[in-house]
């Protein structure tokens, strides 16, 4: 794999041309890593029957399949960084095809771990990843709209897959559907294709590199840029941390509004999967069909696929965008709800509706997820930043799915589950907000006071340069001076002496043309 060319230095989003091409290849890619681990619940029940496995160990294939997708999120960041998006995406792509062939000869429970699991899920991070941080190097007017079209391909390919899972497992058993499967996930590969570099556009703000020694441009990394030190040190001799900090920025640590966020989405999915996962199990349960239950999938799915750029639309509306991080909160909390009604439901109907409420808010969670994330750090630090958050989300999206599978083997009643789960997506929602809340207030705090010094520089400045200071005054001035230039970045004061500015205002007032 060679150093893919950069961006031509100084450019940045087009919103629009080739970069609605990108969204598409970006829709089919994110389709298959959202859809895939949730359509394979479609064979779950013959699975079990097969290796004679319990409700939480049947769990563990879509769970892991998840972590390590999120786990697997640093990496691929780092190979982004390095070598693009698209060598990235075709790379997952082959890692997912021929995944699910292998899964197809499992002899054991075991082997689903590691072939569906493991191989399987870090395909679906190389796909999921390097999709959502190209479109922000195409995109920043739309932006949002771009990714609630993109994240949209999920629900399209949930709603497709989990009937054409139903059909292929009735047809041709799990084994054959999983070789078919395989061959689908060949397409990523296509999709990755489509994500060209990003090579001119309008003009923008270039990023900052990390505060180090003085740097010179030299090698190119993905889509950016590589710096190295002045003089004859080796790139390959620089230390660790200057190169962990060239792939992934931990000051992100640091960013107030970045902790809320991973505080925030770590408690929510403990209770985001797991409901999704179990839905056509639960269906089954409660004396519904196969074909039925596979439905109640499909139903989510299709106002899953409207609710998404549904709420990018919204999203990208002067009103909303300028506070988006209500809007999630909003979309999480209202989640927690829906599954702390599902109980309630009864009869077919009832759990249509509950699907169809589901697929609402879940699609508002989703298409906001990662919108959100690149509201707070900016799209140049979005790459390091979601690889930051997949990595630390792995633990509650690992871990969900078997304990509401082990609660379904203690208690033999799918309530309970769905009750723990509401209750941690509410108060996820409800922290969400809070602390949003207190972010909001901290910002506009400080850019009033930004603001404030502002102006008090340029009343320094014009009070100078027309009637001239006292000593005193100039002493005032110079004190000010370093923390307003901070400050800004656009203003600065250069004290003179007395006599100094004398002679300068006498020149100014006798001989102008000097």
């Amino acid at each position: 794999m060679g150093v893919a060319g950069a961006s031509a230095p100084g450019y940045g989003p087009l919103d629009g041309g080739w970069g609605w091409v990108v969204v598409f290849g970006a829709f089919i890619s994110i389709g298959f890593s959202y859809a895939f681990p949730k359509a394979l619940t479609i064979y779950f029940k013959e699975i079990q029957r097969h290796f004679s496995v319990s409700y939480s160990q049947i769990a563990w294939v879509s769970s892991i399949m998840l972590a390590v997708m999120y786990a697997g999120g640093p990496i691929s960041s780092v190979l982004v960084n390095r070598y693009g998006s698209r060598p990235v995406v075709i790379t997952g792509g082959v890692m997912c095809g021929v995944s699910m062939v292998a899964a197809s000869f499992a002899s054991n429970i075991t082997h689903l771990y590691m072939c569906v699991g493991i191989i399987g899920g870090l395909g679906l991070s190389f796909n999921l990843q390097p999709s959502l941080t190209i479109i922000g190097k195409y995109f920043q007017v739309k932006r949002p709209i771009a990714n609630g079209l993109a994240m949209a391909g999920s629900p399209v390919f949930l709603c497709t897959l989990a009937p054409l899972n139903q059909f292929l497992l009735d047809r041709f058993g799990w084994r054959g559907g999983f070789v078919i499967l395989g061959a689908m996930l060949f397409n990523c590969c296509v999709a990755g294709a489509l994500m060209r570099p990003l090579r001119g556009g309008a003009p923008a703000v270039p990023c900052k590199p990390p505060p180090t020694r003085a740097r010179t441009q030299e090698a190119v990394c993905g889509d950016g840029v590589i710096e190295r030190p002045r003089g004859r040190e080796s790139l390959c001799r620089r230390s660790c941390a200057e190169n962990m900090s060239c792939f992934l920025d931990l000051s992100l640590f640091h960013h107030r509004g970045f902790i809320i966020y991973l505080t925030g989405n770590m408690l929510m999915f403990f209770g985001f999967f797991a409901p999704m996962i179990f839905l056509a199990p639960y269906a089954k349960h409660r004396g519904l069909d196969e074909y039925s239950a596979a439905s109640l999938l499909s139903a989510l799915a299709i106002v899953d696929m409207v609710a998404r750029p549904g709420t990018g639309l919204l999203a990208n509306t002067k009103l909303v965008r300028r506070r988006i991080q209500y809007l999630f909160s909003f979309a999480v909390a209202y989640n927690g709800v829906c599954h702390l009604l599902c109980p309630l439901a009864s009869g077919y109907w009832g759990l249509v509706a509950y699907a169809l409420c589901y697929g609402v808010v879940y699609g508002m969670v989703c298409a906001l997820l990662f919108e959100c994330l690149m509201d707070l750090v900016g799209p140049c630090r979005f790459s390091s930043a979601v690889g930051l958050v997949t990595v630390l989300e792995c633990c509650p999206v690992l871990v969900g799915p078997p304990i509401a599978g082990a609660m379904l083997d203690m208690f033999g009643d799918y309530s309970y589950m769905f009750y723990m789960c509401g209750a941690v997506m509410l108060t996820a929602g409800l922290f969400l907000f809070t602390m949003n809340y207190y972010n909001y207030q901290q910002l506009d705090q400080a850019k009033r006071s930004q603001d404030k010094g502002t102006e008090l520089g340029e009343r320094t400045g014009q009070h100078g340069g027309q009637h001239g200071s006292s000593q005193a005054d100039d002493k005032i001035v110079e004190e000010q001076a370093p923390s307003l230039e901070q400050e800004s970045g656009t203003f600065r004061v250069k004290a003179e002496t007395e006599d100094n500015t004398m002679q300068q205002q006498q020149k100014t007032e006798f001989n102008p043309k000097d």
